[in-house]
């Protein structure tokens, strides 16, 4: 069977798991559950299927290049931040979740050398989780995989676009009332949007115009809650796309940020080829903010990515590399590519410490 043909199968699969799913659940499926499905059902869903996403080139098969596939200067500055964490938690343990490829777990193993005594990975594919065995297995047992979160964390945690990636309501607004955004199926079977009314608000709504979409993002602030009740001792920072609530609710911002990753392009139709593409919203980095507060976590900063970088020493790092890692490290930073959209928080819990990555440009007052 063809690349193309296999892919088709599977999404056919796929679809007919969301189809049963829609038809259990009355006709109407909630869009947090078709996005569930879509990237995470078992065997078929687009994390846990056989593709590579990840990659510099659309050449290599993938969709998407995140920070660490870029160049391992993005790792070797985190790591500063990482490792001052750690002394500060007096810590030797760093849990990430999501590890993509492998990629930023080979630089910050390699860059925290004896500083780090554990290296746990919360991977739910187990077509990545194989990819990253094979990666780090020069490391030997420092480098364990675990099925979900511990029960208690010491040490530091990291997710790099990992938020971005959790499950989202989607409301829309007619004008006069607020509905929920579902999936349900045609007369011919297709998937098809669908709405329910709602008492679900955004947090912000004054000025909406009617037909404008936006998102909630329950899971990921459950998660962040989650992460600070297993937190006892240490840090936790998460780099992904997004914007503080005034940003993000913004009545301008009448579309929403949901968007699909397929061969280095971007659409907006998620219920189109399901399971052959990433399915991503931005982070509402005030939510995230607050739901880390109301669980005990202390915010240690939000910045830029350009900045948190560069206060951890990316610049200084550039100057000792290659053209091609300058170049790579510029799209890190630049306000055009990286640099700007991409956003840091960071939280710790039982320790209290100035990191060094929001030493400047600091924008918590924005949260």
């Amino acid at each position: 069977m063809s690349v193309a043909a296999d892919q088709r199968s599977v999404s056919s699969r796929l679809h007919a798991v969301i189809a049963q799913a829609i038809a259990e659940a009355g006709g109407w499926l909630p869009f947090d559950r078709y996005m569930e499905l879509a990237l995470y059902a078992p065997g078929l869903g687009y994390y846990a299927s056989a593709a590579r996403p990840f990659g510099r080139w659309p050449g290599s098969g993938s969709d998407f290049v995140t920070a660490p596939e870029l160049t391992p200067l993005f790792g070797q500055a985190l790591a500063r931040q990482v490792s001052q964490a750690l002394e500060a938690s007096h810590a030797d343990e760093v849990l990430e979740f999501g590890a993509g490829s492998g990629a930023l777990a080979d630089t910050l193993l390699v860059a925290l050398g004896a500083r780090l005594r554990s290296y746990r990975i919360v991977e739910l594919s187990a077509t990545l989780r194989a990819r990253q065995a094979e990666r780090l297995a020069k490391f030997g047992g420092h480098v364990q995989w675990l099925d979900c979160m511990p029960e208690r964390i010491d040490g530091v945690v990291l997710g790099n676009e990992v938020l971005d990636a959790m499950p989202v309501q989607l409301l829309v607004f007619d004008g006069q009332r607020w509905c929920e955004r579902g999936v349900a199926l045609d007369g011919q079977g297709a998937l098809v949007w669908s709405d329910r009314p709602t008492a679900l608000r955004p947090p912000h709504e004054e000025g909406i115009a009617p037909g404008s979409v936006t998102e909630l993002h329950a899971q990921a602030q459950a998660f962040v809650s989650t992460i600070a009740q297993a937190l006892q001792r240490g840090a936790a920072f998460f780099i992904d796309y997004g914007f503080p609530a005034a940003e993000y609710y913004h009545p301008q911002r009448v579309g929403g940020t949901l968007m699909c990753h397929r061969a280095h392009r971007v659409d907006s139709d998620p219920l189109r080829d399901v399971g052959l593409k990433d399915i991503t919203a931005h982070v509402d980095f005030s939510g995230i903010a607050l739901a880390g507060q109301d669980a005990g976590l202390d915010v240690l900063g939000y910045t830029s990515q350009a900045r948190f970088l560069i206060n951890c020493g990316l610049l200084e790092a550039m100057q000792q590399a290659d053209v091609a890692q300058r170049a790579a490290a510029h799209t890190l930073i630049a306000e055009h590519e990286m640099g700007e959209l991409f956003k840091v928080i960071g939280f710790a819990k039982g320790c209290a410490f100035d990191a060094i990555g929001f030493a400047a440009g600091d924008r918590s007052h924005r949260l």
